[in-house]
């Protein structure tokens, strides 16, 4: 049985991590990522993600400098994301000390970027993150999701199973599906749209958006039949800890990676 996967996630804005309600609604700040990604080594997360989540929309490169202060914090393997648009931005924050990279906005523009960053680096660093939203009743394109970009602010027209399908045969090693109608509301992961993606690819899949309780987890990592859970609002305020949640899953079966009683 594949271990599953507890994800801290690391927003960062003007070098501050942040959580907002379906990406735009309730902005809150969460504090500084170098000690939370400290106290998240201390809980030891089995991975933890950094998004420069305004990069691509202001049109600039990711902060390189806090995500090296990160990725210099920790241990345990770092995705970096936010801005990446072409192989050198790969390298360079591979050079910084990040383990894979995220690409999102630049991916949807230049498909190939996936292809080519797999051929230089290996598919193992290269992770396809994913906005989607469920389509209004009616719509012309019927029952589904559409691809967002843009920090989530621009509807593609991109059908999200399509796409998904399109970055394993490009070369992503691996995906982070964000289901933005269920980000920041703590209701629970978009367990439908998980599971669809989880079974048209044969990548491990992150699933991102709507952890509030334990339940919500260990749905996702079963009846959502996704590979890891991320999750920031929760973790951040204190709400669960890491621990907590691998205790839980443990105890109802779960194959995970051994974590540190809470201290």
């Amino acid at each position: 049985m594949l271990t599953k996967r507890i994800i801290p996630c690391l927003d960062v804005q003007n070098g501050r991590v942040v959580k907002n309600v379906r990406f735009f609604e309730n902005h809150r700040d969460a504090g500084d990522p170098l000690l939370l990604a400290q106290e998240y080594e201390r809980q030891q997360a089995d991975e933890l993600v950094f998004y420069d989540i305004t990069a691509t929309h202001e049109g600039r490169k990711l902060m390189l400098d806090v995500a090296a202060q990160v990725a210099e914090a920790v241990l345990m393997p770092l995705t970096v994301g936010g801005g990446v648009g072409s192989v050198a931005d790969f390298r360079e924050l591979l050079l910084a000390g990040a383990d894979k990279i995220s690409v999102n906005s630049s991916a949807v523009k230049n498909p190939q970027l996936i292809r080519e960053a797999s051929d230089h680096f290996g598919a193992q660093c290269v992770v396809l993150s994913i906005d989607a939203k469920r389509r209004a009743a009616g719509h012309a394109q019927g029952d589904g999701w559409n691809v967002y970009v843009g920090g989530g602010r621009v509807d593609t027209g991109l059908d999200l199973l399509a796409w998904a399908e399109q970055g394993q045969r490009l070369g992503a090693g691996e995906l982070c599906l964000n289901i933005m109608d269920a980000d920041g509301t703590r209701a629970g992961f978009d367990l439908e749209a998980t599971r669809l993606v989880s079974r048209s690819v044969d990548l491990p899949v992150i699933a991102s958006g709507g952890a509030g309780k334990l339940d919500d987890f260990y749905d996702v990592l079963t009846e959502g039949a996704a590979d890891a859970a991320l999750a920031a609002s929760v973790f951040h305020f204190g709400e669960l800890t890491v621990n907590t949640v691998k205790a839980d899953l443990k105890r109802r079966g779960l194959n995970v990676r051994p974590a540190w009683a809470d201290q």
